[in-house]
């Protein structure tokens, strides 16, 4: 799946408080697990679309295979869970009409933003890509606002005007600039935002058990959007313009994308339930720096001073925004 499924589920309250002891290899297995995956999807999902002999440019039929492999995981795993206390934390499969229609809202807003996530890693660089979707904590208090008539504080809102900040100085100094990926990140970011307050509302539901969440959620998902990838044109193009659909490499290179985009559900919820809320913050902020150099390494983008100062601004202003929230939750 998409290079940011971190950002999928939001926590519940409870485990916003202070974890408790772990044995340090227990921590450092947790937030290493959730590196590897959240990292794997970024770069695999661009290898995919644009940066490999399988140059394979149609986002829509990646994320439809994507969110196939994920489903059929989710039900194996169930099933394994009633055998297996490692699988024990995935109940089994079940979907129920009634509960399906209260999730379908939110797996439009999950489909939308995958579709959009997916597109923006085609046409942009991975180095540009955390700029390009940094403006979710922008979205996330605009919609908090105006949905939930939730105010923002001062200093998150001077967190967020930094990340505004440099998502324009990123943007103007981009190298391979591109509109369409530009705003395929802005409505990437959009969906994010809208999803996280989506899932808060949506979790009840389904007794505050995000992998019943997950089972509904997938598999309303798949059902949106495959007409969309039957009429989007992709299926045509693809039979007549791809001529690697016989290698069985490619098909391996596409499920284990599709497993990478599974793993980070397990691997933020891993890192949650064994780390504290400071700690996974500081992870995921820190993820992100490393993500950009390693894409300046592996694609050798070109950086200019802006475009980079724009990158910092980002990070910097998303890593303090995420420390404000955190301190505010410990004094409430």
């Amino acid at each position: 799946m998409s290079a940011t499924r971190e950002e999928k589920f939001l926590p519940s309250p409870a485990v916003h408080r202070l974890a408790p002891q772990h044995p340090l290899s227990l921590i450092i297995s947790a937030i290493a697990f959730y590196w590897v995956a959240s990292l794997s999807v970024v770069f695999l999902n661009k290898t995919i679309l644009s940066g490999s002999e399988y140059k394979f440019p149609y986002p829509l039929f990646v994320t439809l295979y994507q969110l196939v492999v994920a489903l059929a995981l989710l039900i194996v795993s169930g099933h394994l869970g009633k055998r297996y206390r490692t699988f024990s934390m995935v109940p089994p499969f079940e979907f129920d009409l009634d509960v399906a229609r209260k999730i379908a809202p939110l797996s439009v807003v999950y489909v939308l933003m995958l579709a959009l996530n997916n597109l923006c890693l085609q046409l942009v660089e991975v180095t540009f890509y955390q700029v390009a979707r940094s403006l979710s904590i922008f979205f996330n208090i605009f919609f908090t606002f105006t949905m939930l008539r939730q105010r923002t504080s001062v200093g998150a809102m001077l967190a967020c005007s930094i990340v505004v900040l440099g998502f324009f100085v990123g943007s103007m100094g981009e190298t391979n600039f591109s509109w369409p990926g530009l705003f395929a990140g802005v409505g990437s970011s959009v969906f994010v935002a809208l999803y996280g307050i989506y899932v808060k509302k949506t979790l009840s539901i389904v007794d505050n058990n995000q992998w019943r969440l997950l089972h509904y959620n997938t598999t309303i998902s798949i059902i949106l959007l495959t007409p969309i990838v039957l009429f989007s044109g992709e299926i045509s193009e693809i039979r007549s313009e791809v001529y690697f659909l016989g290698d069985m490499g490619f098909w391996i290179l596409m499920t284990i994308t599709g497993v990478a985009g599974f793993l980070i559900n397990t691997a933020m919820f891993l890192q949650i339930k064994y780390t504290t809320a400071l700690t996974n913050t500081i992870s995921g902020t820190a993820k992100s720096c490393v993500q950009t150099l390693l894409a300046m390494a592996f694609y050798q983008n070109p950086i200019t001073a802006m475009n980079g100062f724009g990158i910092f601004l980002s990070l910097f202003g998303s890593g303090m925004y995420s420390w404000v929230r955190y301190a505010e939750m410990q004094r409430k």
